[in-house]
């Protein structure tokens, strides 16, 4: 098999697609990466792709590449960059994608139509998928818990292919197969608005979100209303259940909710979010305006305020740039104007 003929290149190495890479590997499904860290390149080729995981370390010995040495052609695409490098991802693939090949977006946010615009809607598959993982240093992904995910094709409906990743992931997991991955990725953009506000304080996800449950609640309350306008059927994950944050839902059923959301993430050996690390640790721009500035217009084209959406969006950016620092009353102000809002 030559490096063309490989069902599987995972483009972007990180948190995601290394986890997956591995676990394929496991599975004893041939897959190869391509990564645009230089030095994380190195890392794989001198010593593996290592794994952390609860049960030790996975090691997987796989053809890695920078953008400049990869193969020619590419068949089934993981692609798992920030959200902010779609386009450009999506762009550098585009004329190396096979005729038959398709592109699988592995990562945060809603992503397809960017990658379509590239490649074509009958060559993407759309994907849902809640990792808890971090880079450690180059070379090294830490498992931080259990997730979930969702396939489907971005045109509509099933097909043998995303049954067949859906196969070859069974070493990671069982991935839900299912025409409505839409209902899942806007589920996770209300959670991950939760999971966004924590990055505003140095503190780990669960206390916070119980600590400050007025605008946690809020901020998925708002992405799930402009998630009813789009016509979206919401669709539950984890210990994640979006039907309890939506305008008008029992405040009981709510705050039992967010009880079972924090006890869940207070399992994970990950206790702080992606967001965070990259503001705190790796000081770089975060995923948060690419996710949640599309669903700010959305919200707007459909006449719906949504105000704590846009302050969590204005803070992370002031901390992006160091206009301002992480603390709680940040949060303290996104509590208080929930109650101006109601």
């Amino acid at each position: 098999m030559t490096l063309a003929d490989l069902p599987y290149t995972v483009v972007g190495a990180g948190a995601i697609g290394g986890t997956l890479a591995v676990h394929l590997d496991a599975q004893g499904v041939p897959v190869q990466l391509v990564d645009a860290d230089p030095g994380h390149v190195e890392a794989i080729r001198r010593n593996g792709l290592r794994l952390q995981t609860p049960d030790g370390t996975l090691t997987a010995h796989l053809p890695v590449f920078g953008l400049d040495d990869a193969p020619s052609q590419l068949k089934g695409v993981l692609l798992a960059v920030k959200a902010q490098t779609t386009d450009k991802a999506a762009a550098w693939i585009a004329p190396r994608l096979a005729p038959d090949g398709y592109v699988v977006s592995m990562q945060n946010g809603l992503n397809e139509a960017v990658i379509a615009a590239h490649v074509g809607a009958g060559r993407t598959i759309s994907a849902f998928v809640d990792l808890f993982a971090d880079v450690m240093e180059p070379g090294l992904v830490k498992d931080g818990g259990a997730g979930g995910m969702a396939l489907g094709e971005y045109s509509g409906g099933v097909s043998e292919r995303v049954h067949n990743l859906a196969a070859d992931l069974q070493h990671w997991g069982s991935p839900v197969v299912t025409p409505n991955v839409d209902g899942f990725l806007w589920s996770k953009l209300g959670f991950g608005a939760m999971l966004s506000a924590t990055a505003l304080a140095d503190a780990d996800m669960a206390d916070l979100i119980h600590r400050h449950r007025p605008s946690m609640e809020g901020l998925a309350e708002e992405v799930f209303g402009v998630a009813e306008a789009e016509g979206v059927a919401l669709e539950g994950f984890d210990a994640f259940e979006p039907t309890a944050y939506r305008r008008g839902a029992d405040a009981a059923m709510r705050e039992a909710a967010t009880d079972r959301l924090v006890a869940w993430l207070g399992t994970q050996s990950k206790t702080r979010s992606g967001i965070w690390r990259d503001i705190a640790v790796r000081r770089r721009p975060t995923e948060v305006p690419c996710h949640y500035e599309p669903v700010i217009a959305r919200a707007q084209a459909h006449g719906i305020a949504v105000p704590l959406l846009t302050q969590l969006v204005e803070l992370i950016k002031a901390l992006e740039t160091g206009h301002t620092e992480m603390g709680e009353p940040h949060l303290d102000a996104l509590d208080a104007a929930v109650g101006v809002r109601s």
